[in-house]
């Protein structure tokens, strides 16, 4: 009797252990629990941790909650403005409602991708160039609500979406290089002219400043000649200013009025001297130098 005893307790404790075995589960932290007994939903959502179920009756199935990062394969498509692109994105996405996610779609992740694809050709064909290009972070919202719109519904929350790559035809790239080459030369040209103004404005002013004072073109000059003359390894052409012609034009006229005025005094003398000479008294003596040079003799 004492064995049969013995023998059932070892039965049941076996037929326990058997039952604790098949039916516990343990749900992981970023995990979730959706039970089914007899096909029915149960609503109760397990959390993480030891749980029970019914063996041969409910089945439990695990969501993760963990924020899922899903590249959009690349879509090929023609933007507004009749250019041939190819964009690829990523869409980062997490369950907020387990049970949903398992009832109301067969399979949330196949379905958040193809709605993503789909969207991302639907933007593409919406926008321009220069938005794919430059204006992207307006068309990651657009494109975010397009997904999280038909994603609520199957207990998933868009948490955001990046457009991560445009390609562009080769040709088109080349006309975007010239066309952004044209642009930077027409802002060096206006530039320029801007600077040539401006310096145009400033020698102006420098050159009236320089009218009042010739003495400042000459020292401006020296000081040219001593930085070039600095450098020992030019050779140094050095023009006449104007101002320096005159100058000279100036001290030659002076002094051919000079030579003018001698020339007239000394003609004066001679003429006077002349007119002394011939006024002489006929009575007079008057020495003339003897043809040998050695006696003086009286007439």
């Amino acid at each position: 009797m004492v064995e049969e005893l013995v023998a059932a307790g070892v039965t049941l404790a076996s037929a326990g252990l058997v039952y604790v075995a098949t039916a516990a589960r343990v749900v992981k932290q970023y995990e979730r629990g959706v039970v089914f007994r007899l096909g029915k939903l149960r609503p109760q959502v397990r959390g993480p941790g030891f749980t029970m179920i019914v063996p041969g009756v409910d089945k439990l199935r695990k969501v993760n909650m963990q924020i899922v990062t899903m590249p959009i394969p690349a879509q090929e498509g023609i933007t507004r403005d009749n250019v041939t692109v190819r964009v690829d994105a990523v869409v980062y996405f997490k369950v907020t409602a387990p049970a949903e996610a398992v009832v109301r779609v067969e399979d949330y992740r196949f379905a958040v991708s193809q709605m993503a694809q789909t969207s991302l050709r639907s933007i593409i064909g919406k926008s321009e160039l220069d938005d794919l290009l430059s204006n992207r972070e307006k068309l990651n919202q657009g494109l975010e609500l397009m997904i999280d719109s038909p994603a609520v519904e199957w207990g998933v929350t868009i948490d955001r979406v990046e457009i991560k790559d445009v390609s562009l035809p080769e040709t088109m790239k080349r006309s975007m290089a010239r066309q952004a080459e044209a642009d930077r030369e027409r802002r060096a040209r206006v530039i320029n002219a801007d600077a040539e103004l401006q310096a145009s404005k400033k020698l102006a002013e420098a050159a009236h400043q320089m009218s009042d004072a010739p003495a400042a073109l000459q020292l401006r000059l020296l000081q040219t000649v001593m930085a070039v003359a600095a450098e020992k390894n030019s050779t140094l052409v050095l023009p006449i200013p104007v101002e320096l012609l005159r100058f000279l034009e100036k001290g030659t006229s002076v002094a051919s009025s000079g030579r003018e005025s001698g020339d007239g005094s000394q003609q004066a003398e001679s003429v006077e001297s002349r007119t002394g000479r011939d006024e002489l008294p006929s009575g007079e003596p008057r020495l003339d130098p003897d043809p040998e040079g050695s006696i003086l003799r009286q007439e």
